[in-house]
């Protein structure tokens, strides 16, 4: 299985980006967005200067709670950067969502709390709502999260998406908003 198949395999229809895509991401933007693939994991993220976006990160089950997620993010934290990625709120039904916000728990990853993120799928042309984690080695303020993120939909989400998918995803200020009065905090709900 390759490398696409495996993390079409693992995450919704409404959170895959096409092959056609990613790939193009790795070839035209390959000086930013790059793929960390091994026998066991697949991880995709794009390193700007100041910040890492990590679009997906992938690791087998049968490899799970060997420390290979821990190690692909100390990789990126070694650069000293903030660390940016997204995930879905927690579902009752599927115990993934759980068990993948303790990992980043353990791994200090911070809920922004401020920055929502409702994006319309063109696959299922549904709202899909995701929380936005990150990681900071200086503290990084909401506000430098929030733009960060908007650079990521811009450079990375909609990088010729007319072209991919036949139609254009929403503008960044439809689908990223920075609400000082958000309070829920996805974290608690785990603990």
């Amino acid at each position: 299985m390759n490398w696409y198949e495996k993390l079409n395999q693992y995450f919704p229809v409404q959170e895959m980006k096409s092959k056609e895509h990613m790939e193009a991401l790795l070839q035209e933007k390959g000086d930013v967005y790059h793929k960390d693939e091994g026998k066991h994991h697949v991880m995709m993220y794009a390193e700007f200067d100041d910040f890492i976006f990590i679009d997906y990160i992938y690791v087998s089950k049968d490899a799970r709670g060997q420390g290979i997620g821990h190690q692909l993010l100390q990789k990126l934290k070694t650069k000293q950067k903030p660390i940016i990625l997204e995930v879905e709120p927690v579902d009752e039904s599927d115990l993934d969502t759980e068990k993948r916000l303790k990992f980043y728990q353990r791994e200090n990853f911070h809920h922004a709390q401020s920055i929502g993120y409702r994006r319309r799928s063109l696959a299922t042309k549904k709202i899909n709502e995701m929380e936005i984690l990150y990681w900071s080695p200086t503290d990084a303020s909401e506000e430098e999260i929030f733009e960060a993120m908007k650079h990521t939909y811009d450079q990375i989400h909609t990088y010729k998406d007319t072209e991919w998918y036949g139609e254009s995803y929403q503008d960044v200020d439809e689908v990223l908003t920075l609400e000082e009065d958000r309070t829920d905090n996805i974290f608690d709900e785990i603990n």
